[in-house]
């Protein structure tokens, strides 16, 4: 959609079309809209999701699965700093 108002125009109707033909499969999906409504007419306007906040989201419970659980917090919070952190280490590959 190219801006809010087609948007908040054409997911009304899509939805009236769906109810309409009485897919079952569609009807769910219309209800999953409408739950997510504002969602997506936001979406329309920024152009922006929360993917970034989704995948940092991901690494962080892939570290608890690998950890097991840590002693303490402090070193769960260094864990989640060290793989969401995008650090870069200039480690030697060699010993000299």
């Amino acid at each position: 959609m190219p801006n809010k108002e087609a948007a908040e125009a054409f997911l009304p109707q899509w939805c009236h079309e769906v109810e309409n033909a009485k897919i079952p499969v569609f009807i769910k999906f219309a209800k999953t809209v409408k739950a997510y409504w504002s969602g997506i007419v936001h979406f329309v306007t920024a152009r922006s999701t929360n993917g970034i906040l989704e995948g940092s989201n991901c690494k962080i419970q892939l570290a608890k699965r690998r950890a097991r659980g840590y002693r303490n917090s402090n070193n769960f919070i260094s864990m989640v700093y060290f793989l969401c952190g995008k650090l870069k280490f200039d480690c030697p590959l060699y010993f000299t």
